[in-house]
């Protein structure tokens, strides 16, 4: 074999593995929305993750991967739709010239796990309200409009890149994206029933389990050392050896500046060291340094995870302000810090980085030019316009047709009965032997329910306090 097969070898092994990393970001997902959102809700917000990605696996394997990175133009790619087995196997061949490194079959798993987490990403702003089959229909439809604007920012013919726009895992790819969408839903399908007032101030509706929150949280981290990292798609990058070590090195400190700024922020603005808004502080600082990882210095990445978390835990607040309820807070962990992100590496690019990587120049920090720091803004700006007015329009011409928001009476009762004829957790409501509510547990003071029946119209809701609390 010789050396430029081993090297090609080599490469996949290392991106198959960080594609791996990345798809158990959907348990990370699952674990921190389920967490953050009510109990009655919980199977169905976290089995969603395993239906999305089945989704977005198939289409982007069908369309979505010819549009993203098949040979094209500067706005989509126009082949290598359904890709047959030759073009799953060549290197750096049409229909996927752009991939050099690697087999188009190891593109295709490294980049569908992206597209997999910016759909799960949608679905936080929409949570408890949604119905179920508007994740298969957006699910779709979401899928396309991610791969248009992956291929302006990340294929070498893209109109971005060519500009030279430094994205270099997603920021602005994934996150600004994804909670683009969730802005476009949470709008759309207006606020959970008793979130605001009559005054229209803001109403808590904790979540129900906070340890899942912060496992969820610690998977994330973890998967994003196959994002960031991952993103070199080769274990030589430009002329650096192991480049993606130093990428992964960003990744944590910018993570770990993020804890102490989100706790230290909640800290000032909520009086409180807020568990959650740490947990919204280490993801914030992670969706910002993703933009930047490949091109800055260690103390610029603390910066810019400690700025990012500071700029997440007081947005927060600020979109409940306005009258958006998001329950996971995608608009502004997502949103908003994947705009700074993007900004910040147009500061903070360290110009021999920007050459090894060969895309774009340094910041404003070390040129004194305003230049990269304009081409980031743009390109926020052109995906920010494109990306919200098409998830929009989709979302209200479905809302118009068939409507996207469950009945009054679903949502009450909880989506995991009303939507899949089960209980996330069973024993808090419905006799489960040996469990609460029998005989031999009735002292425990949860009161007994009934099996609710096949297709409940309307479900009954069992009492039960912690829920109502809720």
């Amino acid at each position: 074999m010789s050396n430029a097969n081993l090297l090609i070898a080599a490469n996949t092994i290392w991106v198959v593995i960080a594609a791996v990393l990345v798809m158990f970001m959907q348990a990370g997902f699952a674990f921190l929305e389920a967490g953050l959102t009510r109990m009655k809700n919980a199977a169905h917000i976290a089995g969603k993750n395993v239906l999305i990605f089945g989704i977005c696996s198939l289409v982007y394997w069908l369309v979505g991967f010819g549009i993203a990175f098949g040979d094209g133009n500067g706005l989509v790619g126009t082949h290598g739709f359904a890709p047959s087995v030759d073009a799953l196997l060549a290197v750096g061949q049409a229909p996927y010239s752009f991939f050099t490194t690697i087999p188009g079959a190891g593109a295709y798993l490294f980049e569908v796990v992206f597209a997999g987490v910016a759909l799960a990403i949608v679905w936080g702003a929409m949570a408890e309200r949604a119905k179920l089959w508007v994740y298969i229909v957006f699910g779709v439809a979401f899928t396309l409009i991610y791969s248009v604007t992956s291929h302006w920012i990340w294929h070498s013919g893209g109109w971005l890149f060519g500009l030279g726009m430094q994205d270099f895992a997603g920021s602005t790819v994934v996150h600004y994206q994804g909670a683009l969408a969730a802005l476009a839903g949470a709008i759309l399908l207006g606020p959970r029933i008793g979130k605001f007032g009559h005054d229209g101030r803001a109403n808590p509706i904790p979540g129900h389990n906070m340890p899942y929150a912060v496992l969820g949280t610690l998977i994330l981290w973890f998967g994003w050392f196959g994002f960031n990292p991952g993103s070199t798609l080769a274990v030589i990058t430009g002329d650096k050896v192991g480049y993606f070590g130093y990428v992964a090195l960003t990744t944590n400190v910018a993570a770990a500046a993020g804890a102490l700024g989100g706790i230290a922020t909640a800290w000032l603005v909520l009086k409180k060291p807020d568990v959650s808004m740490m947990l919204n502080g280490v993801i914030a600082a992670l969706v910002a340094i993703t933009a930047a990882s490949g091109f800055v210095a260690p103390w610029a990445a603390i910066v810019i995870g400690f700025l990012a978390a500071a700029i997440a835990v007081s947005a927060v607040p600020h979109v409940e302000r306005i009258g958006i309820d998001d329950p996971i807070g995608a608009v502004a962990v997502h949103g908003l810090a994947g705009v700074w992100g993007t900004l910040a590496t147009g500061i903070f690019a360290v110009p021999a980085l920007a050459s090894n990587l060969a895309t774009g120049s340094g910041g404003l920090l070390y040129t004194g030019s305003f230049h990269q720091l304009g081409v980031q803004a743009l390109g926020l700006v052109a995906v920010g316009g494109f990306t919200f007015t098409a998830s929009f329009g989709c979302l209200w011409t479905l809302k118009r047709l068939w409507g996207i928001r469950v009945e009054e009476h679903v949502e009450t009762a909880g989506l995991d009965v009303s939507e899949h004829g089960m209980w996330g957790y069973p024993e808090f409501y419905i006799p489960v032997p040996g469990g609460y509510g029998t005989e031999s547990h009735g002292h425990l003071g949860v009161p007994h329910a009934h099996h609710p029946p096949a297709e409940p119209e309307p479900v009954p809701v069992p009492a039960r306090p912690a829920e109502e609390a809720a």
